[in-house]
């Protein structure tokens, strides 16, 4: 099957705030119809009501059904859907040795095993169409083993860039590619509240290009990826962290 005529539809989970909403947007002034997934759905309802030929849906994605039913949605609401943008994500920041084995459940259910779940799913259907482009949110963390997030959390993105690997391998030969994006700190409301904005200054100060991300590059980070003309891409992880992480 050859790349969509528009107008393409893609979904992003965690799309109703922060880096989520970004995406959402950037995909939207593309010319994407976007169906807006999160666990906070009156947040995304309000979003797409905001934005043209948008939807928003109440998912978990630790629920395995939710998953399924979201793809079930967005087929009866917009007739198809070609792009995936796993985006949720849970941040805990909390001393390693601290972590308990529910704080460790919870955190690797929403951002690893939410986004292997959603990858099966609507990879499966991009499969039988022969076209699709699954991008998934990695981190600096699962790279470098974390710096302000908890271990818990830095492990979840580097089983994510295992993954993408994984899915990539399995579904290139069916015309899906699967990529990540890997952002060190953001200029974002979660990242300020991590550090804190009395010690802003001096985290930055140890970020080589000595700046915050700006989480709109990002978004365009993944609206490269999941294009049409990303054909050649597949199983690839994308950095952008400011010269924390060379390779």
């Amino acid at each position: 099957m050859s790349a969509p005529a528009e107008p393409r539809v893609a979904v992003v989970t965690g799309g109703a705030n922060g880096l989520g909403e970004a995406i959402v947007r950037q995909l939207h002034a593309e010319g994407y119809r976007v169906a807006i997934a999160d666990v906070d759905g009156e947040a995304a309802e309000k979003l797409a009501a905001s934005l043209r030929n948008c939807h928003g849906y109440t998912v978990d994605v630790r629920d395995r059904a939710a998953l399924a039913q979201l793809k079930d949605d967005v087929l009866r609401d917009f007739g198809s859907v070609q792009v995936l943008v796993n985006n949720a994500a849970r941040t805990q920041a909390r001393p390693l040795m601290e972590i308990t084995p529910e704080d460790l459940d919870a955190v690797l259910a929403v951002n690893f095993t939410g986004t292997f779940t959603a990858c099966q799913i609507f990879g499966a259907y991009f499969a039988e169409r022969g076209y699709g482009r699954i991008v998934n949110m990695a981190s600096l963390a699962g790279q470098n083993g974390g710096t302000a997030t908890g271990g818990h959390y830095a492990s979840s993105k580097g089983a994510i860039m295992s993954a993408t690997k994984v899915f990539a391998r399995e579904l290139a030969p069916r015309g899906v590619t699967v990529n990540a994006v890997s952002p060190g700190p953001q200029d974002s409301p979660m990242v300020r509240s991590i550090v804190g904005e009395d010690n802003l200054e001096t985290f930055t100060k140890n970020i080589p290009v000595g700046r915050l991300g700006d989480p709109a590059f990002i978004a365009r980070m993944v609206s490269l990826l999941a294009s049409p003309g990303a054909a050649s891409v597949t199983g690839a992880c994308w950095d952008a962290n400011g010269g924390l992480y060379l390779r």
